[in-house]
């Protein structure tokens, strides 16, 4: 498992765009070579870097510690005690924040027989999971269908492309859905089809909550 800890620091632009019970997702932008203050992140979160960059870290009275990511690339950061972070790749970096507010229930695991994991593997890959989250990614070909599969948990999905995609659910409704690249959204248990409408290759993070 990926470990990263990444400041949302005083001078970064923060935007939060969906808070509830299990989670707050923040969209952050972070300008190059500019110090933070002394901050701390007291929930765990799961990163979804948007661009490549490059991080420097310096816990209070610790060593300086560097991370390095690619665009797309996910992490999971544990909370933090005080330190201050600075940006030392040349470029802005924008990232998608999940802070996990609770913590796991065993219960509360992908069990279905229509796992999207196991019914359509090409398309659904675990990318880590612990006792908080399972973090999924999505990949779909242009115009490729993924059949009839079930999310049991509430979720946030994160987009690396923009999608347009056609749902449907197994009592024959059909919607679209359509977001852009960066953005995120929130979503609760569900059994659909799907397909993806555009010439291009569809790509997104799904944040599992086991809480």
């Amino acid at each position: 498992m990926l470990v990263v800890c990444f400041a949302a620091a005083l001078f970064a632009q923060n935007q939060t765009s969906i808070e509830n019970d299990q989670v707050r997702v923040v969209m952050v932008t972070d300008q190059p070579h500019s110090k933070s203050s002394l901050h701390e992140h007291k929930l765990n979160r799961v990163m979804i870097y948007l661009q490549p960059g490059r991080q420097e870290i310096t816990p209070q009275n610790g060593k300086k510690i560097t991370s390095q990511w690619k665009a797309g690339e996910v992490k999971f950061s544990p909370a933090t005690g005080m330190h201050q972070s600075e940006i030392v790749s040349d470029a802005p970096v924008s990232m998608v924040e999940v802070e996990v507010k609770k913590q796991g229930d065993p219960a509360k695991t992908p069990t279905s027989a229509l796992d999207p994991v196991k019914v359509a593997s090409g398309n659904y890959h675990v990318e880590f999971e612990n006792s908080q989250v399972r973090v999924v990614r999505v990949h779909m070909g242009p115009h490729q269908s993924v059949p009839l599969h079930e999310h049991m948990l509430n979720r946030v999905v994160v987009y690396l492309t923009d999608q347009n995609t056609r749902i449907t659910s197994t009592d024959g409704k059909v919607e679209n859905a359509q977001h852009k690249a960066g953005e995120a959204s929130w979503g609760g248990p569900a059994k659909h089809k799907e397909e993806n409408l555009n010439d291009k290759g569809f790509e997104a993070v799904v944040v599992e909550l086991k809480s």
